[in-house]
């Protein structure tokens, strides 16, 4: 079990300042594609029954990313990690690995990059965005249709 870190400050544009542990940063050493240059994240779960999260950057309170994980909505989504993939999260085992895919909003519609899925090392706390090769996902997977009411959540 993961013992617990130092707290640290996060300033984020959508929270105010928020405290989290500093063990929960999860380092992307390449960063995000279209954000190399920020590679320090953390999770905020916004209510304790929610389905996604923001990936906030530590770096800057501008950058997060709505994150959720693709089994709740594509039971049978599943990422080929390679040995060198890895070995580069410092992934002892697969069940070490939580995937998360970042998601958006168009119309009334949240869709999910299941073509650029984020592996993250559940115990290191690091991470990776990799670019999977099966065509059979794409960047604007559907993964729930919104209603009046939860789309001022959303």
């Amino acid at each position: 079990m993961k013992e617990w870190g130092v707290p640290m400050q996060v300033n984020t544009s959508r929270f105010g300042t928020v405290e989290v542990d500093d063990n929960r940063v999860i380092t992307f050493e390449k960063g995000l594609l279209g954000f190399s240059k920020y590679s320090q994240f953390v999770l905020i779960q916004p209510a304790d029954d929610s389905y996604f999260y923001w990936l906030q950057s530590t770096e800057t309170p501008e950058l997060a990313f709505v994150v959720t994980d693709p089994a709740l909505f594509v039971p049978d989504y599943r990422v080929a990690i390679k040995n060198e993939q890895m070995d580069e999260l410092g992934l002892e085992s697969i069940e070490d690995a939580q995937v998360l895919v970042i998601v958006n909003k168009r119309g009334q519609s949240l869709t999910g990059n299941l073509q650029g899925p984020l592996v993250v090392n559940i115990n290191g706390c690091r991470g990776q965005q990799l670019v999977l090769a099966d065509r059979r996902y794409n960047t604007r997977t559907p993964l729930m249709e919104l209603n009046n009411a939860n789309a001022a959540t959303a």
